[in-house]
């Protein structure tokens, strides 16, 4: 058995100033970043997964319902799509293993929906390594973390979502969301920011 530590979108336009700004989000990405600089090597493997949007379509809109559409976020290239600064040194000294690419052309909200540099999948990423658990953290409890928690236990791993290295929109949606991932066997610990 091998865990994966999975980290979803923390990105600066995901958090307080970015253009869908996530209450909490800058203080998940620095709590996060604590978490993989821990000596106790809890986990095989640390990906980290990004927005990275080019073109995708009907994701983007002026007038955004914030279920399936948004503002223009996390556009390749953009300063709102690099990796909180919080969040980035942790990146860029070597404690992230893989930073899997999502949404050039679609929404794309789950890790699992993208490719890291070489075209390889989360999924085949991690089972080439012989993975079998992951825990999930990032940016937003109820968006891409739950899709890309779903999508896991639909891959067939152990999931857990690190509640506690979570932040969520909204209070229902985020309510909505556990709900989801409790039927689908995912275990959830601690307890989400949330904004009120």
């Amino acid at each position: 058995m091998s865990r994966a530590l999975i980290i979803v979108d923390v990105q600066k336009d995901f958090c307080e100033g970015g253009s869908v700004p996530v209450k909490g989000g800058a203080g998940r990405a620095a709590a996060i970043a604590e978490l993989v600089r821990r000596p106790d090597e809890q986990y095989a493997f640390v990906v980290a997964t990004r927005d990275h949007h080019i073109d995708p379509g009907a994701h983007f809109s002026e007038n955004p319902d914030f279920h399936d559409s948004f503002p223009v976020h996390c556009i390749v290239g953009s300063e709102g799509g690099e990796f909180h600064p919080d969040f980035a040194p942790a990146v860029d000294s070597g404690h992230i293993d893989e930073v899997v690419f999502k949404g050039a052309h679609s929404a794309s909200k789950s890790g699992f929906e993208g490719f890291t540099q070489d075209g390889t999948t989360l999924s085949d990423w991690l089972r080439a390594r012989d993975v079998t658990d992951i825990d999930v953290v990032g940016i937003a409890t109820d968006h891409c973390v739950k899709a890309t928690a779903l999508d896991g236990a639909r891959a067939g791993f152990t999931v857990q979502v690190l509640l506690d290295y979570t932040a969520g929109v909204a209070a229902d949606t985020t309510r909505t969301a556990l709900d989801e991932l409790r039927r689908a066997g995912v275990a959830l610990s601690g307890e989400p920011v949330v904004a009120t």
